[in-house]
């Protein structure tokens, strides 16, 4: 029979759609299964043959937990704010929302052609206004919340409020920007401005001035993953250090539990190893440096304070504020230089530039408080502000990089632990050995050494043991157009929320998306974006008078601050009530499984679960994390095709001619290849670019044969291939398959169209099963033991596949197990209904055609999976292979059940036996139950 895939396709789609197929409830005694795919982001391109990987498995996954009697919930939506849509407005002046619209549309056209079983009505967009009310509500709960580090939770500013009301700052254990020390009665004569610049030290979304990556080109600052070799990843401009004003999320309030968390989860160890160096924790001591004639102080961290007496110079972040004050007129010019040459690097550039060594001299010293020797102090890009204090103590002989540092400057290195190596040449870092030339440390061990120049620092006042994290605040505010407006307005120059009543406070129209003149963001430009505090509500600018009508904040939030919280809106996208009601977001919890790609490791996966736990410490969900098993699919690899063009030529020299020429390899549109070989269509050729429209050929064989090779798919490679075309001619159920075969899924793989003849050819296969000539015939007979031996096999192989997501050898099951059923020409009922069962995860079109076939008037999908029954599967009888001094002389079939001397007996007494040993006594039978017998004669 005929399979039309098409026709078939079209109709469930519809039928899905229509009926609501994969709709889910809340209400429901079922256990409960939540199956995420990372948020997309629609980009313009549509989606590649690459895109869907994952969500092919999660899918798969989740069609397994409905058979299995699970109340799944497989939510779709869009992280819709973000950068390339913006920038495509600067361009074109076509609002970002039109744009942002259109590629939506196509995403989830091409989404549905696949057959996912998403439950479309929860579909959420983080661009949206009803969406992002919640997004401002949860930075107005942020901004409204302090970190007890005695409670080791997120509170309400309230409780911080009272507590400097009884006591001032006496006892209060908080994380904060800056250490403050002033009484209850200072607290409550304090100004409201002072009392709300004193708050703003604690809060967990607050304004300071922080260094940021600023790329003037697209007019915004971009986070750590989105710049890369100093440029931005988006366009390619370049990015420099600079100072502003900035919003930030106390995020280092939460490094510990981040870190702990971390063990509580089923994630890929590479993942969890990323968050864990991200987070950077050390423990050590902090340790005050006096500046020889200065006033200032120099702090550092060090996880070595046992090496203090090897400390020759200091080294301080080229940003640190005491740079300026300390360093002599003589050094000005080379320090300036120095710092605006950093200014070009990000802190990723600098933590990962481990070969390069650069500094200046500041011209001033530090005093070992220990040795009492003077300290040349230097500035350097390899110290970081972000980390510690922003300045280290330099140990040459017992640290690679500051050996280097002392190589190239010429300073002293001074051994202080005990080792054989010339630490002139090479540093020794061991915490095996023990401290010498370092006076009462010498002879300690690493741990009592420690603990004993901790006690001795702690002793003098000047420092004390601490634990520190590499980790730094979060920027929370872009200098862009499309994101969430911060719901934030100034009075006497102090933030202030705008009321819950009054959100969401909405994206207001302007006129275009580039910074203003006078170099304010976007929103800069709008015409309506001031807040009149007396009638609440958003006015015209020009009505701003600074004492009932205020100017609102201009940045728009990052690009993760919706993608921090959209699992828990799925649980209850409609609620204009509150973002997820308390009782949903119990019954659903974590999301049980995640996939994604590993790039988001230290972006979204570490955003979203500090936003959890905050969330948590309110009251307002109960769990801890948001992602309890998560996997990282790999990426489906393009075919890239090539010609060879003779230099200085419009000439293209086919692949296996082209080693006779001087060529230039080129980059050629997969699409003009003809059907699936390597060979290239030359009039399309010619005709895709007018550069090429008089190319000339030199064929092989009359044909012009690319080179091919493996690399990303990208648009930039013309070797995308798009899912719509695999569709129209293989089928969804084709694609979906040949994803899955094509290997494990954690791992990247090359994708070539021209294996999907194999999988389609297994569909038509196990669609003819089905039938006799073109007759829909099932019987209804028992099925043989054979026959429910294929079945169950098959059951036990897909039940541990699906769990252990090993979706590939699934496939070659599905394939081996239609081909013995076809061998038997099985057309049983009982065997041929639970098979539509067990393939219709991957395959769910074809599955439910058949289904309906079969006499079922409704969806295969909530269909009990089969159930394995182990008995189908012992053996009945062993055909044993029989060998006499080593070579096997016949096959006997004997019952599985008989023991190894019944087997030897029978064998023994078999007329080929007695032929062979011509009335001899064997020296010695060895029996391998269900294996094989060997004689030795």
């Amino acid at each position: 029979m005929f399979y039309d895939h098409q026709q078939i396709e079209k109709k469930w789609q519809k039928y899905w759609e229509e009926n609501q197929t994969y709709k889910t409830s809340n209400n429901t005694d079922k256990p409960k299964f939540y199956v995420l795919d990372m948020f997309p982001y629609p980009s313009g391109a549509g989606l590649h043959v690459g895109h869907p990987l994952g969500y092919i498995a999660s899918d798969i996954y989740a069609r397994y937990k409905r058979h299995q009697g699970f109340n799944v919930l497989h939510p779709v939506g869009y992280d819709s704010f973000g950068l390339p849509a913006e920038q495509y407005a600067i361009q074109t002046g076509q609002h970002p929302a039109i744009t942002t619209e259109q590629n939506i549309n196509r995403y989830e056209e091409q989404l549905k052609k696949i057959g996912f079983s998403f439950d479309w009505s929860r579909e959420v967009r983080t661009s949206d206004a009803s969406y992002y009310k919640w997004t401002q509500w949860i930075f107005i709960q942020l901004y409204h919340s302090w970190y007890n580090k005695n409670t080791d939770k997120a509170e309400s500013i309230d409780s911080l409020i009272h507590h400097f009301e009884e006591k001032g700052t006496e006892g209060l254990n908080a994380n904060q920007n800056d250490e403050l020390n002033f009484t209850a009665e200072e607290w409550k004569s304090a100004s409201e401005i002072d009392k709300e610049d004193i708050l703003l030290n604690y809060r967990l979304a607050y304004r300071a001035e922080t260094t940021v990556n600023w790329c003037p080109a697209l007019g915004t600052v971009l986070a750590n993953d989105e710049v890369k070799d100093g440029k931005s990843e988006r366009g390619g401009f370049p990015v420099f250090q600079k100072k502003m004003m900035q919003w930030s999320m106390r995020i280092s309030a939460y490094s510990e539990r981040l870190l702990q968390g971390l063990n509580t989860l089923d994630w890929p160890q590479p993942l969890k190893d990323s968050q864990e160096y991200w987070i950077g924790k050390s423990q050590g001591a902090q340790v005050r440096f006096k500046v020889e004639g200065h006033n200032e102080i120099v702090e550092v961290f060090t996880t070595r304070p046992d090496t203090i007496f090897g400390a020759t110079f200091m080294v301080l972040a080229p940003e640190n504020p005491l740079v300026e004050t300390i360093t002599t007129d003589a050094q000005k010019v080379e320090v300036d230089t120095y710092i605006e040459e950093t200014s070009k690097k990000t802190e990723r550039d600098r933590m990962s530039d481990v070969k390069n060594v650069s500094g200046a001299f500041t011209g001033s010293y530090a005093i070992n408080p220990f040795s009492n020797e003077k300290m040349p102090v230097y500035i350097s890009d390899y110290v970081l502000m972000g980390y510690g204090t922003g300045a280290v103590m330099a140990v040459p002989a017992h640290d690679e990089r500051d050996h280097r540092f002392a190589k190239k400057f010429n300073l002293e290195i001074k051994k202080v632990v005990e080792t054989e190596e010339d630490v002139q040449e090479k540093s020794f870092d061991s915490k095996d050995s023990v401290c010498v030339n370092s006076d009462f440390l010498n002879g300690l061990n690493y741990n009592d050494a420690k603990s004993k120049i901790i006690s001795e620092i702690e002793t003098k006042g000047i420092g004390h043991g601490t634990t520190n994290y590499r980790q730094r605040d979060a920027i929370f505010s872009r200098q862009r157009y499309w994101g969430e407006p911060v719901p934030i307005y100034y009075k006497d120059g102090m933030p202030y929320t705008l009321p819950a009543s009054a959100l969401p406070l909405e994206l207001p129209e302007v006129e275009k998306y580039l910074p203003t003149e006078d170099g304010d963001p976007p929103l800069g430009n709008a015409k309506e974006f001031a807040w009149d505090e007396a009638n609440q509500k958003v006015v015209a600018i020009d009505l701003i008078d600074d004492k009932t009508i205020f100017p609102l904040e201009l940045s728009t939030m990052p690009g993760w601050a919706g993608s921090s919280w959209y699992f828990l809106r799925y649980m209850d996208p409609q609620n204009d009530g509150e973002f997820c009601a308390k009782n949903l977001s119990d019954y659903w919890g974590q999301v049980d499984l995640y996939i994604g790609g590993s790039e988001h490791a230290t972006g979204h996966l570490l955003y979203s679960r500090f936003w959890n736990m905050f969330l948590k410490d309110r009251g307002y969900i109960s769990h801890d994390e948001p992602f309890q098993k998560l996997i990282n699919q790999g990426m489906i690899l393009g075919m890239s095709a090539f010609v060879y063009r003779i230099d200085g030529t419009n000439q293209y020299v086919s692949k296996n001619l082209a080693k006779d020429y001087q060529t230039q390899q080129i980059h050629v549109d997969v699409s003009l290849l003809k059907g699936t070989s390597d060979e290239l269509d030359t009039e399309a050729f010619k005709a895709w670019r007018p550069d090429y429209a008089d190319a000339e050929f030199i064929l092989e064989d009359g044909k012009y044969i690319t080179d091919r090779e493996v690399e990303k798919m990208s648009k930039s490679k013309y070797n995308v291939v798009n899912p719509d075309d695999i569709c129209e001619e293989y089928g969804a159920d084709g694609l979906r398959l040949y994803e899955m075969f094509l290997g494990p899924l954690e791992q990247s793989k090359p994708w070539n169209t021209q294996g999907l003849s194999g999988v389609y050819g297994f569909l038509k296969k196990f669609w003819n099963l089905y039938f006799n000539g073109d007759v829909f015939e099932i019987s209804d007979e028992e099925p043989t033991k054979a026959e429910y031996k294929v079945l169950h096999t098959l059951i036990k192989k897909v039940v541990y596949d699906i769990e252990n997501f090993s979706f590939n050898t699934s496939v070659s099951s599905f394939m081996i197990a239609v081909n013995e059923l076809q061998k038997i020409k099985c057309n049983k009922r009982n065997i041929l209904e639970p098979l539509a069962v067990i393939i219709s995860p991957y395959a769910p079109h074809i599955c439910e055609e058949l289904w309906s076939l079969l006499g079922h008037g409704t969806s295969i999908e909530f269909e009990k999976f089969p159930v394995l029954n182990e008995d189908y599967l012992v053996e009945d009888e062993i055909e044993y292979p029989v060998s006499v001094n080593g070579k096997m002389k016949f096959k006997i079939s004997l019952s599985a059940q008989l023991s190894a001397k019944e087997v030897e007996d029978l064998v023994i007494s078999n007329e080929k036996m007695q032929q062979i040993l011509e009335g001899k006594t064997p020296k010695k039978i060895i029996v391998v139950p269900h294996r094989i017998v060997n004689i030795v004669i």
